[in-house]
């Protein structure tokens, strides 16, 4: 049986062709990516660096719960969600979503419900460090 679902947290660099390969089919006539950077501002501060934890068992249960919904939610064909942990610069990746199927519109929607719900469910938090302190961010769940 093909495997619909890639669920990864992981210390080493994103790989955005890894998600797309894994996703596209010839099946699918549209494959949509989200992926996050990390921004060099924050509420008019100057950002240096993030760093993401995680409490990963839990973690990736809720990511591969997410991508599950995806399938049975949406018309779509496979679906890949992977997030890095530890330090990361400026233009860093900490989040790729990546979505395929038969039409784009049930891929954009996919998309959009896994990020939002992982940002709303999934234990990773992070710190933002700034040129003067650092602060905990995404205090929840």
């Amino acid at each position: 049986m093909e495997t619909k679902t890639s669920v990864k947290i992981t210390s080493v660099a994103l790989n955005h062709q890894d998600c797309y390969d894994f996703v596209a089919d010839d099946s699918c006539g549209g494959i949509v990516t989200f992926v996050g950077t990390v921004r060099n501002a924050t509420k008019n501060k100057t950002v240096t660096l993030l760093d993401f934890t995680a409490y990963e068992p839990m973690a990736v249960k809720e990511m591969q719960k997410i991508a599950n919904t995806a399938l049975a939610k949406f018309d779509i064909h496979k679906i890949a969600i992977h997030h890095a942990v530890g330090p990361l610069k400026i233009g860093a990746i900490p989040v790729i979503i990546a979505v395929s199927s038969a039409h784009r519109n049930a891929a954009f929607k996919a998309c959009e419900y896994a990020i939002d719900t992982l940002k709303e469910t999934v234990p990773i938090w992070k710190k933002e460090h700034f040129e003067d302190g650092e602060v905990w961010v995404n205090a929840h769940p």
